[in-house]
């Protein structure tokens, strides 16, 4: 009995691991006959497994979507993985939640092995987070699986968004992604009315049912989601936005800053236009030193005349004294 139990959990294992299994192929890798590997499926499939069977010359089987959650078989690094996922969630972030992950937690920690424990418990005990300023909104899970099956069935939607100064109004987009940036979520989408892409804050998205019809997929925004929502987010709060001619392609800029920090625009093979800004100048001046490039800033009249401050400053810093130096 302890060797068939050892063995369908191997099986299992295996059936986890790779999408299709042909039945010799099982046979093989547990040491036993096709015959074995038949009642084998079958016993699991009594436990509540849903092994399908493949038909044609290379058929086999499958563990596919049942009407229940079955246990799963997790190796060392998947544990130690949905563990450390688990605590981040518990944290708070999306409605409701927090104490069903302490439960899954719990159930978990029971039963890993002492060395996964420590592992984990040392990774919780050395990492600190950065507090918030401010504690994030919260976001409901029901619209965020809402939202993401949108996007993968390719399915129009509709929904009441409340706006930043509190007006609402009804949108029809074609969903493309969803983009957690801290403890805010975006929806990332193709607005039908407006012709252009747009970015929403998901926790003021109130999704109307039914969806609408598929849409064919078009390109993504430049740059990909995330660098799309990282634009729009950052360039939302900055009070104070710059053109700086960089002496440099626009690859090389490209590579030395965050998608945050600003859009780079070629105007030749050795020139390029950071288009940046910030909350405050110090802010600006730090991220164009950083770059370790030449370059010329135009706009505002106040970032051209702090650099003019700052490279006075740093010009005194390094002055040569007037008078000469003392002979011994």
């Amino acid at each position: 009995m302890l060797e068939t139990s050892a063995r369908l959990l191997r099986l299992l294992s295996l059936l986890q691991a790779k999408r299709d299994w042909s039945g010799a192929a099982l046979a093989e890798r547990l040491n036993v006959s096709e015959r074995t590997v038949r009642r084998d499926v079958e016993r699991l499939r009594d436990l509540g497994y849903p092994v399908n069977v493949t038909r044609g010359t290379d058929g086999g089987y499958r563990l596919g979507a049942g009407t229940a959650m079955p246990p799963l078989l997790l190796d060392d690094d998947e544990a130690v993985a949905v563990a450390v996922g688990l605590r981040t969630c518990a944290r708070g972030g999306v409605a409701g939640i927090e104490e069903t992950s302490v439960r899954a937690l719990a159930k978990l920690e029971q039963v890993l092995p002492s060395r996964l424990r420590y592992r984990v418990n040392a990774l919780q005990t050395y990492t600190e987070p950065v507090p918030a300023d401010r504690p994030g909104p919260v976001v409901d899970p029901s619209v965020l699986t809402a939202l993401a099956a949108a996007c993968r069935d390719q399915e129009r939607l509709r929904f009441d968004y409340r706006a930043h100064d509190g007006s609402t109004g009804v949108r029809t987009v074609e969903p493309y992604r969803l983009v957690s940036w801290g403890r805010r979520w975006y929806l990332v989408a193709w607005d039908v009315d407006r012709q252009d892409w747009r970015t929403f804050r998901v926790d003021r998205v109130e999704p109307r049912t039914p969806t609408g019809p598929r849409f064919p997929p078009r390109d993504p925004p430049e740059g990909g989601a995330a660098a799309y929502v990282a634009q729009g987010v950052s360039a939302a709060a900055w009070r104070y936005r710059s053109r700086v001619v960089v002496h440099a392609p626009a690859e090389v800029v490209t590579e030395r800053i965050n998608p945050a920090v600003g859009v780079v625009e070629a105007l030749d093979g050795h020139t390029c236009v950071l288009h940046t800004g910030a909350d405050g100048l110090n802010t600006i001046a730090v991220h164009l030193g950083m770059l370790d490039l030449d370059f010329e800033v135009t706009e505002p009249p106040e970032l051209v005349e702090h650099m003019r401050e700052l490279t006075a400053r740093y010009a005194r810093s390094t002055a040569a004294k007037d008078d000469p130096p003392t002979s011994p």
